[in-house]
């Protein structure tokens, strides 16, 4: 849609420069070279705008599909498809663990996550955002994670997560660093001293 809409306005601009010669031909308004030029350079500017809107566009549906996929790896609890999202040299920061930098210790967290019985872990992206270079994206979202509590009551933990992701050799997109936080609030200080 915005392509074919650049695509309208570009044909708009180049009539309206070829009328404003036709009427320095004309009428011999001396038009200069400068003002000649000044359409040209505008024309210019508005196709480059419009080809690199369209291309983030694109870049962000992507990486939006590849989060939706990424989500769903995780309903399904299958650790080594939700592993194969992260780009080798992947970097999580899980809320309330240390830093995890490789794909054994990235294995560790979801494999102790996703045993736990009746856990369920789902997340959707509500922004995506994608670099000027082409190669780097963020998605932010909220993530929902349910289990059942000591008494087998189900405690539901609601967040925010934040994934960057980094465009790999072969062109699809894979998280680079992967971050989440709980919405629960602190549990109340002890009165113990």
């Amino acid at each position: 849609m915005i392509r074919a809409v650049c695509v309208y306005l570009l044909y708009k601009r180049i009539r309206l420069f070829e009328a404003l010669k036709n009427v320095d031909v004309t009428f011999n308004y001396g038009l200069d070279g400068y003002m000649k030029t000044k359409p040209c350079i505008a024309l210019f500017l508005f196709t480059l705008i419009c080809s690199i809107s369209a291309a983030d566009s694109k870049i962000e549906q992507a990486v939006r599909d590849q989060d939706a996929q990424w989500s769903k790896a995780a309903e399904s609890r299958d650790v080594e498809k939700l592993l194969s999202f992260y780009a080798d040299d992947a970097v999580v920061l899980p809320a309330h663990a240390a830093i995890a930098n490789t794909k054994d210790s990235i294995r560790n967290i979801f494999q102790k996550l996703l045993s736990i019985p009746g856990v369920a872990l789902s997340w959707k992206a509500t922004k995506v955002t994608a670099a000027g270079s082409g190669d780097l994206a963020y998605s932010t979202g909220a993530y929902e994670m349910s289990a059942p509590d000591d008494s087998g009551k189900s405690s539901i933990d609601r967040g925010k997560y934040v994934a960057v992701w980094k465009k790999q050799a072969d062109g699809n997109w894979k998280v680079a660093v992967d971050t989440w936080n709980t919405d629960l609030p602190l549990p109340a200080p002890s009165d113990k001293k």
